[in-house]
């Protein structure tokens, strides 16, 4: 058992790492990426881990992503800025059986979060982080449901939040922005623009950003997604998670979660295969993994209605394909017009009405099931990333 914690939360953070270079930097100020100017990595936290912590450290804990906070950055407890975000269900397919065959496939879906989407784990434990370092501006771009994310729980934290969103973004992300009293500015073009204009400003006026993985926090909650999937599933790792990939942070993030379990004994050392999913519009993951390549090129054809899937060129591209190779799995691209016909299909079939990106994995699953990529008897996990609600005015009836 833990012992000997002298902090509120008992977070077990040592450090940040470069997994790129090596290099060490401090968890106890203001970091963004590597140092090293060959590099310029994400920067991972890193925790003092050890067998010696059990499972039933987690007995009676609140069902939130909070319940892993000694493996959580955040040092104060009155620091965690907390919705009630994270423990999302994992719900069965029940009535496409036809097309599952002698698999188990399973959601986790992620709709129910603070916002309606998978991002407010990110956004939770950067803004908490961010309070504890004193830190009273903050600016992202995105896509969509991280601005919405960003502006909830800075506003929870008497935080200033700046956010740059495409102009082609569905009205409900502006107004859920607005709504929340972030500063919103819409942009002509894509989230990579709306990232150099984020970048260039938040060095003038020394705004702290929380760009995809250009700071160490988000990936942190992210990968609670992780943790809870192997306590949902008895410390039994699903064979195969889908996940729609954008800027991968989630997909990183789980990666991470499971190698610092193997590390606490709490699961062992199989992995699942990570199969990326990306819409064709923005799919340089898939043609860099099938292609061998080891960094991604930029790809933009312009407007999807995932818009979390339109990110040309990841920045952590290279730890994605990292993920990927070292798990043996696959990356495939699906279009706008499957994922439109999956969306309809899981409602009318299954009674969710899932986010664009969701839909995209059930798509891919039928492909990489009739390929027998998804071997017979194997159990798959789709991540369904966020609502469908907020996406309607991109969806043909």
């Amino acid at each position: 058992m833990i012992s000997d914690i002298d902090t509120e939360t008992g977070s077990l953070i040592t450090n940040l790492t470069c997994p790129e270079c090596g290099a060490i930097h401090s968890a106890a100020v203001i970091n963004t990426v590597c140092v090293n100017e060959a590099c310029r990595s994400t920067l991972f936290a890193k925790y003092n881990l050890s067998r010696s912590i059990n499972k039933s450290i987690l007995a009676g804990r609140p069902a939130t992503m909070w319940r892993y906070k000694e493996f959580l950055p955040v040092i104060e407890e009155k620091n965690i800025v907390t919705l009630g975000e994270g423990f999302t269900p994992i719900i069965p397919i029940e009535n496409l059986r036809q097309f599952i065959g002698d698999n188990e496939v399973f959601w986790k879906d992620e709709s129910g979060n603070p916002t309606g989407s998978f991002k407010a784990r990110g956004i939770s434990a950067a803004v908490s982080k961010a309070k504890e370092l004193g830190i009273d501006t903050i600016a992202t771009p995105t896509a969509g449901n991280a601005g919405g994310a960003l502006a909830a729980y800075a506003a929870r934290a008497a935080i200033r939040a700046i956010v740059y969103m495409p102009k082609q973004t569905p009205k409900v992300f502006k107004d859920e922005c607005r709504l929340y009293g972030a500063e919103l500015v819409e942009i002509d073009g894509n989230i990579s623009d709306c990232g150099r204009l984020v970048n260039e400003l938040a060095l003038v006026h020394g705004w702290f950003q929380v760009s995809t993985l250009k700071e160490p926090y988000r990936l942190e909650g992210k990968k609670t997604m992780g943790y809870e999937i192997a306590e949902q599933f008895n410390w039994q790792l699903p064979d195969v998670i889908l996940y729609p990939t954008g800027g991968g942070t989630g997909l990183i993030g789980m990666w991470k979660a499971f190698d610092e379990l193997e590390r606490l004994g709490w699961i062992g050392s199989k992995r699942p295969r990570m199969v990326a999913v990306q819409s064709q519009s923005c799919d340089g993951i898939v043609k860099a993994f099938n292609a061998g390549h080891h960094v991604s090129e930029f790809a933009d054809g312009g407007f999807t209605i995932a818009n979390g899937l339109r990110v040309p060129k990841p920045y952590a591209d290279k730890v994605i394909l990292r993920v990927l190779r070292e798990t043996n799995g696959a990356a495939i691209t699906i279009s706008d017009e499957e994922m439109g016909s999956a969306l309809k299909e899981i409602a009318r079939n299954e009674g969710m009405l899932i986010a664009p990106e969701g839909a995209a994995l059930w798509q891919a699953f039928k492909k990489l099931k009739a390929t027998n990529w998804i071997k017979p008897g194997e159990k798959v996990l789709m991540i369904n990333t966020g609502s469908g609600y907020k996406y309607l005015e991109n969806i043909e009836l």
